[in-house]
């Protein structure tokens, strides 16, 4: 029961199924071995037969998993750290939801480095720019996938000379959607060494991992340098590397190689930090939707002076900048597109972006909060 269609936190029991049929029949189990136990379950406190719902800090849905958004905005108006104690409580929250974070190790690592008793505390531009990074990494957060064990997985891993990367993914009809993200800081590894860098993160995944893929059905591994091929024809290996063979050993996988100019999401987790807070949905762009932001803006009573402005010969010094027709805000590093007050134009956004598989429908408020991001 536990762990098959039960999860337990402390007091929280959460009673999880595929059919309403079957959900009756496992709260018709839990209830009963409440009432053996002499437990009683308060009424007022239980919630039944729910498609959503919140949960340790998660919106909990049938396309997904994401956030709260009450979290998200906690994370977005944290104040700059004044000491230790401060980076310690905004990692605490962060790193909670690491998961979610394309390359989140990479872009803390100056603010691990102020968690330490032997560096003084200095929150330097670095410092800064890797606050800031991750805070638009977690407003970028995307919406990941419930793993499923009977869909088709794979694992796509990669390496750099200081850092590792791997994404967890499912099939679900035609299309691939990331259930998990992981990404590690390692110790320098001699840059020579590309299959045991490559082995490396295999083995950090698979045990990252291992409670889904261990007896799972066949999974496929992506990876751009196969190490096992030639360790395989290896007479001899290190002792290190015979204990991460012996640990591959246990899972069913089929290798598959690709170019290294496919492997972009790992491959941004090992190596880019600037990478890291990619958005995965962009609205399609042409050239009708181009001439409607155009004329929108310039009947628009906030941006129709600026727009105009911008778009003489010569355009004083500004934030804002036009691109491609496009009205952008320059803002903590990041190019934010502006939207005119055009009820057409916002609705189709609206739209699109709650449309989205990614997006995965949710309400009003969070379509709505999400844009605003």
């Amino acid at each position: 029961m536990l762990d098959k269609f039960v999860l337990i936190y402390l007091d929280d029991i959460l009673v999880h199924s595929r059919s309403l049929d079957e959900h009756v029949e496992h709260l018709c189990t839990v209830l009963e071995r409440l009432r053996q136990a002499k437990y009683k379950a308060n009424r007022d406190k239980c919630e039944f037969t729910r498609q959503e719902l919140e949960y340790l800090g998660h919106y909990v849905t049938p396309q997904g998993i994401c956030p709260l958004a009450d979290k998200i905005k906690t994370i977005r108006v944290w104040p700059d750290p004044t000491n230790t104690m401060d980076v310690h409580s905004f990692m605490g929250l962060a790193g909670y939801y690491q998961r979610f974070v394309t390359g989140y190790s990479r872009i803390v690592a100056p603010l691990t480095r102020l968690q330490s008793p032997k560096v003084p505390f200095v929150f330097d531009d670095e410092a800064r720019r890797s606050f800031q990074a991750l805070k638009t990494a977690m407003l970028m957060a995307p919406v990941l996938s419930i793993y499923d064990p009977t869909l088709p997985t794979r694992v796509t891993t990669d390496a750099s000379d200081y850092g590792i990367g791997a994404v967890l993914e499912q099939q679900d009809e035609d299309d691939w959607h990331p259930a998990e993200y992981f990404s590690h800081k390692v110790p320098p590894i001699n840059s020579l060494d590309y299959a045991r860098k490559e082995l490396l993160a295999f083995v950090m995944a698979l045990k990252r991992w291992r409670h889904f893929l261990l007896g799972h059905r066949r999974f496929a591994w992506i990876t751009d340098n196969n190490p096992l091929t030639y360790y395989k024809t290896q007479d001899t290996v290190s002792s290190a590397i015979g204990r991460w063979m012996y640990f591959i050993d246990q899972f069913d996988f089929t290798p598959k190689h690709i170019s290294g100019l496919s492997n972009l999401a790992a491959d941004a987790l090992s190596r880019r930090p600037d990478l890291c807070a990619m958005t995965h949905h962009a609205f399609a762009s042409d050239e009708e939707l181009q001439r409607h932001f155009i004329r929108g803006y310039q009947s628009d009573p906030d941006f129709a002076t600026l727009y105009a402005q911008l778009s003489s010969e010569h355009p004083s010094a500004s934030n804002y900048r036009i691109v491609d027709g496009y009205l952008l805000l320059h803002l903590l590093g990041e190019d934010l597109l502006c939207i005119p007050r055009d009820r057409r134009l916002r609705t189709r956004l609206l739209g699109e972006y709650h449309d989205s598989r990614l997006a995965s429908h949710f309400g009003v408020n969070w379509t709505i909060a999400r844009l605003r991001q």
